[in-house]
């Protein structure tokens, strides 16, 4: 159930269609990339929904007419999670071509469940930060730590977080509630909350390791 007033759960058919593509665990990997591709381009439509327009004069063949663009001063920023984040940025960037793309690398200690970083394509700091409209991408939101990590990096760098969105296939409870005590104002935007977390920290039901399945390195 979703009690928070920033978290947006898309419930389109297509979306429920294909999450029951992505879950069966004999589904070939070629099939699970196509099938997330497709909720991808929903999920993108809600976490861009209210991005700033402004008016532009527009020449048709036939005579000139208002047009609404998005606002000329507004950079939006598609941040990837490497590596089962790169499959979202792919649609991000044939819908947002003019976005800019920053990948951030982490992976998950099995151990702690801790974030551990290896990559950062994030400035030191930005100019005019109160301008940029942040896309966080990771496909599973499980303990939530690598999504806190990631978006405090944005936040420490004075974006606001009311700019930040965090996209993801499947959400649990214990992440999301985590991330929203923390960051209330980043609006979530997932496919699915599922039931909970294992011992091991992966989503009930979920969908197994989204990274294995989307580059084929499931080990048997």
């Amino acid at each position: 159930m979703n009690n928070y007033k920033n978290v947006f759960v898309v419930n389109h058919p297509l979306c429920c269609h294909n999450l029951s593509i992505i879950r069966d665990k004999n589904t070939t990997a070629e099939v699970f990339r196509s099938a997330v591709k497709r909720i991808t381009y929903l999920l993108f439509y809600k976490a861009t929904e209210d991005l700033e327009l402004e008016e532009k004069d527009v020449n048709t063949p036939l005579e000139s007419c208002k047009c609404n663009v998005l606002k000329s001063d507004n950079e939006v920023i598609i941040a990837p999670i490497l590596r089962a984040g790169l499959i979202f940025s792919d649609i991000a960037n044939d819908i947002m071509p003019f976005a800019t793309v920053r990948h951030i690398g982490m992976y998950r200690d099995e151990d702690t469940l801790t974030p551990i970083w290896y990559y950062n394509k994030i400035p030191v700091e930005f100019d005019n930060p109160e301008k940029k409209i942040i896309l966080i991408l990771d496909p599973m939101l499980a303990t939530g730590n690598s999504a806190i990590d990631a978006i405090k990096l944005f936040v420490n760098k004075k974006v606001p977080q009311k700019n930040i969105r965090f996209v993801s296939l499947i959400s649990a409870p214990e992440g999301l509630k985590k991330l929203y005590d923390i960051y209330p104002d980043v609006k979530i935007i997932t496919a699915s909350i599922d039931n909970c977390l294992n011992d091991s920290g992966y989503i009930r039901p979920g969908l197994g390791d989204a990274g294995d399945r989307i580059f084929n390195t499931v080990e048997n």
